[in-house]
């Protein structure tokens, strides 16, 4: 049994062998099934890029995917939002990553919230709430705050930035995709330049160099003209703004939840278990934590069949 979760930029899979990252970026149209090949047998799957914008709409893709995979894997199950595994396209399959790994998690970690941090989203799961989790959709979380629309690589900084102090003075920013959080995290130190895994904005170097030069064109600059310290500004204030959103949202779940703790996942662990005072699953799961869902519906999985 192979768990796969199927993102609009990135395949996971989680294998007897560790775990498989893909850059698969669907609105390229990235081979799916050509990825899938050599993990070919047993699968549980979950989705999350059937809104990639080059599906006309969200039961297309989720019909696009589910036939791709079944190309290589014909028995492959899909876990949908109303916690069942599916063999077929239904609206359920919409963004349930998220939710396999709640179910996975609840028992175990029913006094706490869950906060994944992936490249380009966060979720929020207070794991004591699955019951009415069950059926939530993307736009429902969004408005839960459940779904924090920000992540560790992939979000342009002009999203969160109208404007950056630059030595005593507001600066405009330009809503040019000139630099991404990977940008900010990489000259911040969050992350490594091997943690860089998906294209930079002007497809450059993943240098804290180069990663500083596209930072100064958030601000219409060259390096030379606002210098390091300039672009480290910029990185600064575009990390306290995404930083105060995801530990809100989180606050919030845990207000609202009752839940007493935190734990992380993701390749925000690290940064957000020191912030929110949290634990991460690596010390638990080790690498699967890094990518959850997949981990997580192949244990659902193969917890239903043990059943």
């Amino acid at each position: 049994m192979i768990g796969i979760d199927i993102g609009g930029a990135n395949l996971k899979v989680v294998d007897d062998a560790g775990v498989h990252i893909h850059y698969c970026p669907l609105w390229q149209g990235a081979p799916l099934a050509e990825l899938l090949e050599p993990y070919a047998g047993s699968a549980a799957v979950v989705m999350s890029g059937e809104l990639a914008d080059c599906f006309p709409s969200k039961i297309e893709g989720i019909r696009w995917i589910v036939g791709a995979v079944h190309a290589v894997i014909p028995d492959a199950a899909f876990y949908g939002t109303d916690a069942a595994f599916h063999t077929r396209p239904v609206l359920d399959l919409a963004a349930a990553n998220w939710l396999a790994s709640a179910d996975y998690l609840r028992k175990e970690y029913a006094d706490a919230v869950l906060l994944d941090v992936g490249s380009t989203t966060a979720d929020v799961i207070p794991l004591n709430c699955f019951e009415s989790l069950k059926g939530l959709t993307d736009t429902r979380r969004l408005q839960k705050q459940y779904l924090v629309y920000t992540g560790m690589l992939r979000t342009n900084v002009a999203t969160l930035l109208s404007s950056v102090t630059l030595d005593g003075t507001v600066t405009p920013v330009s809503t040019e995709y000139f630099a991404a959080s990977a940008d900010a995290h990489l000259v911040l130190g969050h992350i490594a330049p091997e943690d860089y895994t998906c294209p930079a904005p002007d497809n450059g170097e993943k240098t804290p160099a180069a990663a500083a030069r596209r930072l100064a064109r958030v601000v219409c600059a060259d390096i030379d003209e606002i210098g390091n310290s300039g672009a480290l500004q910029v990185a600064r204030q575009f990390w306290e703004v995404q930083r105060t959103l995801i530990v809100r949202a989180v606050g919030r779940a845990l207000f609202q939840s009752g839940a007493g703790r935190v734990i992380t996942a993701g390749i925000g662990a690290d940064l957000f278990a020191r912030e929110l005072n949290g634990v991460t699953l690596e010390r638990e799961l080790g690498e699967v934590s890094d990518a959850l869902p997949a981990y997580a519906v192949r244990e659902v999985a193969l917890r239903a069949g043990a059943d």
